[in-house]
């Protein structure tokens, strides 16, 4: 589905370059869930943008679905990190904004996006405002806004980091429920490498800037996953494995 080839990134002055992204390439098969992991300022999040259209690189090329999509936005669904719902709308108005923006009337976008809203968690909240949620049930919104985009690859920003730990274990429960049952395809830049584990089939480890992909992991262990799994001898392994990884950098 996706195919990222030989990406660089280049800032700064033409004979004083700085260099973010050395040589990137990753791919996505249809559904899919793959994580980054790398070193905060690696160019994980640079790379998300490039792959949605909103900065060029400056060599290589990012394919979707058999076409090049360098510098071409409207692709893919991107999720920021920070809450982007807009706080003079109500949970519902918000939801649908991906849809109003496509020219779908606001009736058919709210009967479509209401249908969503037990299997998102968010049923009897359709008419409450932003700061009326917790931070898990706003998340659990800003997914649904992705999801609407009615795109089928989601690039997701470390969409759990602002959490507490007990609401962020819940959401991505949650979310790994979502992922499955709908065969989505993900993209997911992290920190957290039990998350990484949890969702994943695969994962890419990146370098310190210049940020490379230094090794590819399979996530071999059975689903359905849980957080009780983290103790086990086949997580904690493959967790240390990834840690020195990280660590030789």
């Amino acid at each position: 589905m996706l195919s990222v080839e030989h990406i660089w990134k280049n800032y700064g002055e033409r004979n004083h370059p700085i260099t973010v992204l050395k040589d990137v390439s990753i791919h996505l098969n249809k559904g899919e869930f793959v994580s980054i992991i790398g070193p905060s300022g690696c160019g994980k999040s640079t790379l998300l943008n490039i792959i949605a259209g909103l900065e060029a690189p400056s060599k290589g090329d990012v394919h979707f679905e058999g076409n090049s999509i360098v510098g071409k936005t409207g692709n893919v669904a991107l999720m920021p990190q920070n809450d982007v719902l807009f706080p003079w709308r109500t949970i519902l108005h918000n939801v649908i904004l991906p849809l109003e923006l496509k020219g779908v009337p606001k009736k058919i976008a709210k009967e479509k996006a209401l249908d969503l809203f037990p299997l998102f968690g968010l049923q009897g909240f359709e008419h409450h405002f932003p700061f009326m949620l917790s931070g898990g049930m706003r998340q659990r919104a800003n997914f649904l806004r992705t999801y609407l985009s009615e795109k089928s690859l989601l690039l997701l920003d470390e969409p759990f980091a602002k959490l507490d730990a007990l609401t962020r274990a819940e959401v991505q429960r949650w979310f790994l429920s979502i992922c499955e049952k709908n065969k989505l395809t993900v993209l997911l830049i992290t920190h957290d490498i039990d998350e990484a584990i949890l969702l994943s089939d695969r994962i890419y480890v990146m370098s310190g800037r210049p940020g490379e992909i230094m090794k590819e992991v399979y996530v071999n262990i059975q689903r359905p996953r849980r957080p009780d799994q983290f103790a086990t001898k086949e997580w904690l392994s493959l967790k240390q494995s990834l840690i020195d990884q990280l660590h030789t950098f």
